[in-house]
C-alpha cells in the first residue's frame, strides 16, 4: 500500500533499530484520511471471506478496527487488558507477552461477546514478534471460532512474529512490511 509507505517515510519516526514511531497518524493522533484507506485495503485483502466480527487488542488497534469494521458491516470486539468490575466475569483469556513492555500480561474478551462457529478477522496496528495476535489466537481457540485472518498495519519483517505466524499455518496481511530500520532510514520489502 503506497500511500501507507509514504506517511510512513513522511511522518515516521525510528528509534534505534527497532522501534518505529508512526503516533502522529496511527496510534496517537489518528490521521481518519489513511485510516479510512487502511480500511477500505483490508477489506478488499479479505473480500473472498466470511467475516463475522473483527477483533484486536487494547488499545492501539481499537480505531484501526472500527474503521475497518464498518466496510465489512460487522461489530468490532476489544480484547481488555485489565480485569474491571463491569466486564462480565466469563471471559475467555489469552496471554500476551508486550515488547515494548517487557512483561507479561492477560486479554480477556467476555464470553457473550465471540462465539462458536464464527468467522473472525483479527487486525492491529503492528506485527513484531507476533505475540499480540497469538493471544488473540488463544481466544478465539478457546471460543471454538474461526479464524479467518489477521490484518496488520505494519509488520517489522525483522522480527520473528510474522514468519512464525506464517508458519503456523496464519493467513496474515501486513499492508507495510519494513525489512529495515537504520540511522533514520526505513527499508521496505
Amino acid at each position: 500500500m503506497n500511500l501507507l509507505k509514504e506517511k510512513i517515510i513522511e511522518h515516521g519516526r525510528v528509534i534505534g533499530n527497532d522501534i518505529l514511531k508512526v503516533d502522529s497518524f496511527l496510534n496517537h493522533q489518528l490521521d481518519i484520511d489513511i485510516l479510512n484507506e487502511i480500511g477500505k485495503e483490508f477489506k478488499k485483502r479479505f473480500e473472498n471471506s466470511k467475516i463475522d466480527k473483527i477483533i484486536t487488542a487494547e488499545v492501539s488497534g481499537i480505531a484501526i478496527a472500527t474503521i475497518a469494521a464498518q466496510y465489512f458491516n460487522v461489530p468490532v470486539v476489544f480484547a481488555k487488558k485489565t480485569e474491571s468490575k463491569n466486564l462480565d466475569s466469563e471471559t475467555y483469556e489469552g496471554e500476551v507477552f508486550s515488547y515494548t513492555k517487557d512483561k507479561m500480561y492477560k486479554i480477556r474478551i467476555s464470553k457473550r461477546y465471540i462465539n462458536s462457529g464464527e468467522n473472525i478477522l483479527i487486525i492491529d496496528d503492528f506485527l513484531a514478534n507476533g505475540q499480540a495476535i497469538l493471544g488473540l489466537k488463544e481466544i478465539v481457540d478457546k471460543a471454538n471460532a474461526n479464524l479467518v485472518g489477521v490484518g496488520i498495519v505494519i509488520e517489522k519483517g525483522f522480527q520473528d512474529g510474522g514468519k512464525l505466524l506464517r508458519e503456523a499455518g496464519i493467513n496474515i496481511e501486513s499492508l507495510a512490511i519494513v525489512d529495515s530500520m537504520s540511522e533514520g532510514q526505513i527499508i521496505f520489502r
